[in-house]
């Protein structure tokens, strides 16, 4: 029998149970003897100090099993909105996933978040409602907001009783001796087949239901709500045959050209980088040689192995369709594709933005290499970091998510590094775009040999439009393999502007310039590129951007006018509130400045009450005294004598 696979994701808002479901899984799938507890520290997935400790997940945890002749291919993901970057990486590779929700929080600010995801993504998915034992849940309250807030189209799989204890039982609506009614209704809105047979009363099998429901599900049409509590193993196998049984396997032909994308980096003492890949289509073996088509390099396969409850298992092959990690890719990093790039690979996923940086010093001076090696290693990982070092000023910077990232962080070094190392306080990344229409020049000729003269026109472009760059000078001005060094190096020399912050919408034409025969080398026009761009900067003026999120606040009637006036202190925008019930539902716009420490203030005043839901939005511009102006960070290319000896290494 040919074995199924199931590429899965769990995904929830933090403490919903994710990793407690995932201890079920495996003890159920005969991989562990025994089940492992979150707040024991003994999961089989959290297995850093730090999730220990904690009792969360702050990185993807990759297991697999067999369940009903099917291989689960199961990633426990972090539930915090600190590692949001994660999950976002996990979601292009999987096939499927189950969105847990507590029965006693309810939908949460990052289950919102995580379900636009899905279905943005077209991700089939099963909701499970999680803790239906625990004191204060209240299933039906909750698949009415289900309804209300994620997706009205559902479909109920069980009946819950006496919730809210230990003697809590969940009762199938669905299987092969009994299917209740309000569910062959619920498909008849969708199967017309289904729907013909329920009109003249004519008999209706399970299976006819049951390949109705996984049909729809996979178109995502539909959405089973599950019920159960993993901390006492209810409702775990029919979660796992629901999993079998309605979520897709993945499309891969092994017959094709291989197809991989290289979704995460991890490193292994012995191995050093493993490249965890999901393969579209082809497969890889042990020992060959595969193409890293983003990096244009080959490299052999040093060994391929499945992550089995903490472990590793080597393996001969992986197929179109299967994960594994590989050993040997050196230069692989997160995103590359190996063979053909597809549609399917092209696919971009996105859940939220870092907006903070963040300077990081390590307690002894000596350390400081060590550190930029451990953040260089950190940022393989998790891209998103986006480490930067400066050297001239002995300065570390990373960019996060939030506090909760920090302290992760910190404990990592100290664990993994053996490094102490310290965290100032965080600065909301701004960015700059120019204010009016002017002109930057740059006559790099001295000291020679060197010959690179250019005139660039730049111009203020559309918020969120990027950069755009033309040229307008022939190549018997400017060669154009001197061109290709402008192309280049604008991104470059974009990383910092006048008030010492990245560069976006604008538009830069370069309108005028020569190269010489004699005097120019290659690399000149590279190294007066910055230098022209900036004196433009200075020309045109440039404005503050100031990052933007948007929100959804939903709390008790009374508190409206206490966050409205709030929002409005914070310089923040909403429109109209719409009441119900006793509740409003909020939504506007607010600055990430003024707005870091309001979800805590939001849950205080409201005791609990209020929920808030963030998502990055947009740039906009502020004035300078509302946001930060920042020295800039090495050698500005407007001190051209000190910046063109440093381009030119002749200090260091």
């Amino acid at each position: 029998m040919t074995i199924q696979i199931r590429n899965i994701a769990i995904l929830a808002h933090a403490d919903a149970g994710k990793t407690t479901i995932t201890e079920n899984f495996l003890y159920l799938g005969g991989i562990t003897k025994k089940l492992g507890s979150v707040d024991s520290g003994t999961s089989q997935t959290d297995f850093l100090n730090v999730e220990k400790e904690r009792g969360i997940s702050v990185r993807s945890a990759h297991t697999y099993f067999t369940w009903n002749q099917s291989q689960i291919n199961l990633i426990d993901t972090p539930g915090h909105i600190d590692f949001s970057a994660d999950v976002e990486r996990i979601l292009r590779i999987i096939d499927g996933a189950v969105l847990v929700i507590s029965a006693v929080e309810g939908i949460q600010a990052h289950t919102e978040t995580l379900w636009n995801a899905l279905q943005v993504n077209h991700i089939p998915c099963l909701i499970f409602i999680n803790k239906c034992d625990r004191v204060g849940a209240d299933c039906e309250s909750l698949i009415k907001d289900i309804k209300k807030e994620l997706c009205n189209d559902v479909i109920i799989m069980q009946e819950v009783s006496k919730e809210g204890s230990n003697n809590v039982q969940i009762t199938p609506l669905f299987d092969k001796s009994n299917y209740d009614e309000s569910i062959i209704e619920v498909i008849a809105n969708y199967d017309e087949i289904v729907l013909e047979h329920y009109l003249n009363a004519d008999f209706i099998s399970f299976e006819m239901l049951n390949q109705s429901i996984e049909n729809l599900v996979v178109a995502n049409k539909i959405v089973p709500i599950l019920f159960g509590s993993a901390k006492n193993s209810l409702g775990m196998e029919f979660l796992l045959d629901s999993i079998v049984n309605y979520l897709p396997s993945p499309d891969g032909n092994c017959d094709l050209p291989l197809s991989a994308l290289v979704y995460s980096i991890e490193f292994d003492k012995t191995m050093g980088k493993i490249a965890n890949v999901k393969v579209f289509n082809g497969s890889i073996s042990n020992r060959e040689v595969v193409k890293n088509t983003t990096r244009q390099t080959v490299s052999k396969v040093m060994q391929l192995r499945k992550s089995l409850s903490g472990k590793f298992e080597v393996v001969g092959s992986v197929n179109a369709g299967d994960i594994a990690g590989i050993c040997g890719l050196t230069d692989a990093q997160v995103g590359d594709v190996l063979g053909e790039i597809t549609d399917e690979i092209r696919k971009h996923i996105s859940l939220n933005h870092p907006l903070l940086t963040v300077q990081v010093k390590a307690e002894k001076e000596s350390d400081y290499p060590a550190l930029a090696a451990a953040l260089l290693e950190l940022s393989a990982e998790d891209p998103a970091l986006e480490f930067e070092w400066l050297k001239e000023d002995r300065e570390l910077n990373v960019k996060i998510m939030g506090w909760i990232q920090i302290e992760v962080l910190e404990r990592i070094f100290q664990d993994r590094f053996g490094i102490n190392a310290s965290f100032q306080n965080p600065t909301v990344i701004y960015k700059e775009t120019p204010t009016k229409i002017g002109e930057g020049f740059v006559r790099y000729w001295m000291p020679k040999p060197c010959w690179a003269i250019m005139k660039f026109l730049i111009e203020p472009a559309e918020t969120g439009s990027g950069i755009e760059y033309k040229s307008n000078v022939g190549v018997n001005s400017i060669q154009q393999k001197y061109q290709n060094e402008v192309l280049r190096t604008i991104p470059l020399a974009l990383q910092q502007g006048i008030k010492g912050w990245e560069v976006t919408d604008l538009k830069i034409t370069l309108i005028e310039g020569e190269d010489h025969v004699m005097h120019t080398r290659p690399g000149d026009f590279a190294i007066a590129t910055p230098m022209g761009i900036m004196n433009g900067l200075q020309n045109t003026g440039t404005t503050l951007l100031e990052p933007i999120n948007s929100f959804r606040i939903s709390a008790p009637e009374e508190l409206l006018g206490i966050i409205t006036g709030d929002i409005t202190q914070m310089r923040g925008s909403f429109d109209s509130p719409h009441l119900e019930n006793g509740k409003f539902i909020l939504t506007g716009l607010i600055p990430v400045a003024t707005s870091l420490d309001f979800p805590v203030k939001l849950s205080s005043r409201s005791g609990g009450k209020a929920k808030i839901s963030t998502r990055f939005h947009s740039y906009k511009a502020c004035s300078d005294e509302q946001g930060i102006i920042r020295s800039f960070k090495g050698i500005s290319p407007l001190d051209t004598a000190k910046y063109i000896l440093k381009a030119r290494k002749a200090i260091q």
